[in-house]
């Protein structure tokens, strides 16, 4: 019965069939003291059976309950004392009824202990109810100040050209120097102006931060750099002469991983579809445009790689649902999450062997 989910050492006693006895006869003169509302011994029949009937509603049926907490009138006066109260816990009908009433007693009066980790990670609970500051959600803080101490000395070393400054010279992804691998990552802290920047480091921030405060930093910065390194692998596919500057994979990881973590955690959160209706416009505006100024001959410096905002997206989707956490996992989920990490690990293999197997397919090296 309920009784049992609570240790007797908690208060104090130990174990032996004599304090079993005085631990449930204590628990349940408190149980019929809640509904002793006037303190004079007497509960009334109808008020009892009205308020367990409200209580049981989601496990037992109403006529059941209320033919159960009937027999308890044992001298059919209307009203319900200790004893009769006492006869109906130990009888077997009314043990299903205050099995049930008990617990709700205990979860309400006793605080609950805090849930042990699992190896996987997994919680129940409500999506809000897991942000937490502890650890300090920093990581996409330290990303973005350094992207702002290269723009900075960028600015600093040429007056006006932080795409002509030399950390961005040696850092942005040249299609060129294709043979400069570190430059397939390090295109990230190189931006093309105070705009370019402004902007994405408001979403690593306003978006990257919250998910850090439910899924941890390193999580976050994994999907975050798989997102780089597919933004700039993708467009070396896709639009294979664009020099290629600034966040934006990694930023449309981290944008894309919130949906993955929506679609994971539907039921564990509050109004998901209008959640995920506004990440999607805002992908479908911001992505449209680029394609439109890309392909419509507008100036150079309105052109922007539009393929490593798709590619970092499909890479922070297909990450994020395998990376996340999932606070209550269901069976379709964990196929899922292989499928995810097959196909993303796929893409990646096919795009790294067609840089290396295929050369005339991109712009020639520099000839000095």
């Amino acid at each position: 019965m309920g009784a049992s989910s609570i240790r007797m050492s908690e208060i104090g006693l130990q174990p032996n069939s004599e304090n079993e006895s005085l631990f449930e006869g204590v628990h349940w003169q408190m149980v019929f003291s809640k509904y002793d509302r006037k303190g004079d011994g007497h509960i009334p029949l109808k008020e009892l059976k009205d308020t367990l009937v409200r209580e049981t509603s989601h496990e037992l049926p109403e006529h059941a309950v209320r033919k159960i907490i009937a027999k308890a009138d044992l001298n059919q006066d209307g009203y319900i004392q200790f004893p009769e109260f006492l006869s109906l816990v130990e009888s077997k009908e009314g043990r299903i009824v205050m099995d049930s009433v008990f617990r709700r007693y205990v979860k309400s009066t006793i605080p609950p202990r805090k849930s042990r980790k699992t190896r996987h990670d997994l919680t129940d609970g409500e999506y809000e109810d897991e942000y937490t500051c502890n650890p300090p959600a920093v990581c996409m803080l330290i990303v973005s100040i350094i992207e702002i101490l290269i723009f900075l000395w960028n600015v600093v070393s040429t007056s006006h050209n932080q795409f002509l400054g030399p950390v961005a010279r040696n850092l942005i992804y040249d299609p060129h120097k294709r043979d400069e691998i570190w430059r397939y990552l390090s295109y990230m802290f190189v931006h093309i102006g105070h705009v370019h920047l402004i902007v994405n480091l408001l979403v690593q921030i306003l978006v990257g931060v919250p998910l850090e405060m439910v899924h941890k930093w390193w999580r976050v910065l994994s999907i975050y750099l798989a997102g780089v390194i597919a933004g700039s692998l993708g467009t070396s596919i896709a639009d294979p002469s664009v020099f290629l500057a600034g966040a934006s994979g990694g930023v449309y990881a981290i944008i894309a991983a919130h949906v993955s973590t929506i679609i994971l955690n539907w039921s564990e959160m509050e109004q998901p579809g209008l959640q995920l209706l506004i990440f999607i416009i805002i992908g479908v505006v911001d992505i449209g445009t680029a394609v439109y100024n890309r392909h419509t001959g507008a100036p150079q410096s309105q052109q922007i790689g539009y393929a490593a905002h798709l590619a970092g997206a499909l890479a922070g989707l297909l990450v994020g649902v395998f990376m996340l956490r999932n606070l209550e996992v269901r069976s379709w989920e964990k196929k899922l999450w292989w499928i995810a990490l097959f196909i993303y690990v796929a893409l990646m293999f096919v795009a790294i062997v067609w840089n290396i197997a295929y050369p005339s397919y991109f712009p020639p090296p520099y000839k000095y």
